[in-house]
C-alpha cells in the first residue's frame, strides 16, 4: 500500500514539473472566459501528423518557443493527415 502512494506521489510530481514548462492546450469556450488575463503572442501551425496527440504535442512545442503559456485550437483538418493551426497567449 505504501509503495502504491508514493508511485502515485511521483506520477503526479513528473505530471506537474512537465505541466509547468510547457504551454497547455484550453478550449476556446474556456479561454473566453479568462481572455483579460492573457497576450496574444502569436500562432502556430502543424501538419502531416498522423495522430491527434502529435500534432498537439507539435503544437505546445512550438507554442512554448513563442514564450506561451497556453494554445487555443483556430483550426484543423484530417484529410488522411491531421493538420491545425492555434493562437498562443501568454499569462500577463
Amino acid at each position: 500500500m505504501k509503495i502504491s502512494h508514493a508511485l502515485l506521489a511521483v506520477a503526479l510530481t513528473a505530471g506537474l514539473s512537465f505541466s509547468a514548462f510547457s504551454a497547455q492546450l484550453m478550449k476556446k469556450v474556456d479561454f473566453e472566459k479568462v481572455a483579460s488575463e492573457y497576450t496574444k503572442v502569436g500562432s502556430v501551425t502543424t501538419s502531416n501528423k498522423t495522430s491527434q496527440s502529435g500534432a498537439i504535442e507539435d503544437l505546445s512545442k512550438k507554442a512554448d518557443k513563442k514564450g506561451g503559456d497556453v494554445f487555443v485550437l483556430t483550426s484543423g483538418n484530417t484529410n488522411n493527415k491531421i493538420h491545425g493551426t492555434a493562437d498562443v497567449y501568454k499569462k500577463k
